[in-house]
């Protein structure tokens, strides 16, 4: 039993070691390898084999991450406080940078997300949050990349998902986009007024040319108002002196 001892030591030292050496990665990983903790070039994917205990390696994922940033206070151009949520989508294209040029490079990247974020949006008014958000997430996009592209993280691009106001600023909006609505009203209806105008008076002048038409204007009115309530009218004999006329012609 105590011959044992030793093979069974031997067996888990050789388990141990070939656990070591051996690693598997994916085709969307890449390992970053040191031996005596000198980087000595990026492997994968697929088997790799490492020399037990003189060799450690480092894998780096290569898919797109999405890094959401919490969210942040930042101040306009024009004064106004506004909370802001992001979302950065950057993905590792050097595996190697990533490793050696920076300690965390995901850690960085929301550090450094947040400090440009609040320097972009302190450089425009907040009309141009609200509306030219496109030209302010590439604004972001280009900043972040200036210094991550050292680190070897590519930016795929910028989402500003929430702007949120103040509550005083929110009520100020709204009484503005009333008042916008409320002028566009007016300016239909005296629109409308000025059209109706003009085909009444169009109307009244072919009417005024036309004694006869005048005439039965006024004959297909009464014939109206009889309809809607019963009651006599009085034709007066001018009017009927014209309607004879009319039906003898």
């Amino acid at each position: 039993m105590l011959s044992l001892i030793p093979l069974i030591i031997l067996f888990l030292a050789i388990a141990t070691t070939l656990a070591a050496a051996i690693r598997i990665l994916k085709e969307y990983e890449r390992g970053v390898v040191f031996r005596l903790g000198r980087c000595v070039g990026v492997r994968g994917p697929g088997l790799i084999l490492l020399i037990p205990y003189i060799e450690q390696m480092t894998i780096v994922p290569l898919r797109t991450v999405a890094n959401e940033i919490p969210a942040q206070d930042a101040v306009t151009k024009d004064n106004v406080t506004v909370k802001i949520t992001a979302v950065v989508y950057s993905k590792v294209v050097d595996p190697k940078n990533a490793i050696i040029e920076v300690e965390n490079y995901a850690y960085a990247l929301r550090q450094l997300a947040q400090t440009a974020l609040r320097a972009v949006i302190g450089k425009h008014t907040l009309d141009d949050v609200l509306g030219e958000q496109d030209k302010l997430q590439e604004a972001i996009s280009a900043a972040l990349a200036s210094q991550t592209n050292k680190w070897g993280v590519k930016i795929d691009h910028v989402e500003m998902k929430n702007i949120d106001l103040p509550i005083e600023m929110q009520r100020a909006m709204a009484k503005e986009a009333e008042a916008e609505r409320e002028r566009r009203a007016k300016n239909i209806h005296a629109t409308g007024e000025l059209e109706a105008s003009e085909k009444l008076s169009q109307a009244a002048a072919i009417l005024s040319n036309t004694p006869g038409a005048l005439q039965l204007r006024t004959l297909q009115t009464m014939t109206e108002i009889a309809t809607e309530k019963n009651s006599t009218i009085l034709f007066p004999y001018e009017l009927m002196n014209v309607v004879k006329d009319l039906v003898v012609k």
